[in-house]
């Protein structure tokens, strides 16, 4: 299993990860051990998570996700999947249609 993740981080900008073990990652972007983008934004909360059952699927996910604008990311965080279609522009990718587990 792997998840595809959301934090929301202290300047309201959003991440996007995937991990293996989700509460491990999250603890590591908290407490400042992931150098880079979160390291400088704490603290961050986790605001949507999504479990897949390969790596490879979580993967593909977080890519397409950090392609989206963040009104098309919100519409994720808020659970108004309906309305990911609409938000995508010309050329994006389409809604995920994964199970939600968080």
């Amino acid at each position: 299993m792997a998840h595809v993740y959301l934090l929301r981080c202290s300047d309201g900008s959003f991440y996007v990860g995937s991990a293996r073990d989700l509460d491990q990652r999250v603890m590591q972007h908290a407490s400042g051990v992931v150098k880079g983008y979160t390291s400088t934004r704490r603290p961050v909360e986790l605001v949507w998570a999504l479990e897949t059952e390969r790596v490879d699927d979580a993967a593909e996910l977080e890519r397409q996700i950090k392609g989206w604008r963040r009104s098309k990311r919100l519409a994720l965080i808020e659970g108004r999947l309906d309305d990911l279609p609409a938000l995508a522009r010309a050329g994006s990718h389409a809604a995920p249609r994964l199970n939600e587990t968080r």
